[in-house]
């Protein structure tokens, strides 16, 4: 019987998926390579929700097939030494697409609607918050998008809706594509921080995208703009950004990550009543958890049985010698 770890207990359809393949299910409830060593040595797959796996821990897994990850990040995945062992790494592309668009979309609003700081306000029977006068309008403002896959162009539609203007930044897209969409392209993010009113971040975390909003990033923003990440953790500084808030730089963020999850209740960002933090969960919808969790599962569940999955980030991985006996 093949052998399946999980770091974190799948959604149900996820789990329902493993149990009508009839493989041995073991979770670890943690994803820190140490604690789920002495299960991963003799499996033959493993699904990590939180957590992360590097080269030098699949090397003392014989037996391992295949990774999977419940969405499309793979920052906590040694994605070259897994290529080079021949372990393909699976992912679940546009499963949760919509919701994460859709969160970003609530955390403009609340942010521009001053929605945190009332609520706090309100509840401490001071009515006379409705007088601040720090909300504003989102009809006519611009939202710059720095990357535009999947979720940016969802939320370059729902922005649209209401009115708003598009920039786009990403080096990835052809200019002409976004312009025949209607937008706005940028070839130099900097230019998207200096025009947008509401910047949302959505690239993937790598060297290059690290810091990529820092503290000279967020002095070119205009004093009324708003940050958005439900991305990765890491690309927005954060003691940056606790200085732009602190210092009155920028009007507001909504951030859904953050570099160190779960965040420390005491980290400096909680003083701010201008800024929403979420718990990784924009991608958490039930509709979103079940795709995800389905696709990771069906995915595992193929390639320990043999086959060549197609929804993998590194489709070079089946050049490896162990995919031509």
């Amino acid at each position: 019987m093949a052998k399946i770890v999980i770091s974190h207990r799948l959604h149900d359809d996820g789990m329902a998926v493993l149990e009508k393949a009839g493989v041995d299910v073991v979770i670890t409830n943690s994803g820190e390579p140490e604690d789920m060593l002495p299960e991963l040595k003799d499996a033959d797959g493993v699904i990590i929700r939180i957590g992360h796996i590097d080269k030098a821990t699949m090397e003392q897994c014989p037996n391992l097939k295949v990774i999977a990850r419940p969405g499309v990040g793979v920052d906590n995945v040694d994605v070259k030494g897994a290529t080079e062992l021949g372990i393909p790494v699976v992912i679940a592309p546009g499963a949760n697409t919509r919701s994460v668009a859709e969160h970003s979309m609530a955390m403009m609003f609340a942010c521009a609607k001053d929605m945190l700081h009332s609520d706090i306000e309100m509840r401490k029977g001071n009515f006379a918050v409705r007088s601040a006068y720090k909300a504003y309008e989102l009809f006519g403002k611009t939202l710059g998008l720095v990357g535009y896959g999947h979720i940016g162009s969802v939320f370059a539609e729902m922005a649209t809706g209401i009115g708003m203007k598009v920039l786009v930044y990403d080096p990835f897209i052809n200019e002409e594509v976004v312009e025949n969409q209607g937008y706005g392209y940028r070839a130099d993010v900097h230019d998207i921080i200096k025009e947008s009113d509401v910047i949302s971040v959505h690239t993937p975390l790598t060297p290059e995208t690290r810091g990529m909003i820092g503290e000279a990033e967020l002095k070119m923003m205009k004093p009324t703009a708003i940050v958005i990440n439900c991305a990765r953790g890491g690309i927005v500084d954060e003691a940056a950004l606790d200085k732009a808030l602190t210092e009155n730089w920028i009007h507001s963020a909504g951030l859904d990550v953050v570099e160190h999850e779960p965040i420390d209740p005491n980290d400096p960002l909680f003083k701010h009543e201008n800024i929403i933090v979420s718990p990784h969960m924009a991608g958490q919808t039930q509709e979103a958890a079940s795709g995800v969790a389905t696709m990771a599962a069906e995915g595992a569940v193929a390639i320990v049985n043999g086959q060549k999955w197609d929804k993998v980030c590194n489709p070079k991985a089946y050049d490896h010698l162990r995919w031509q006996k």
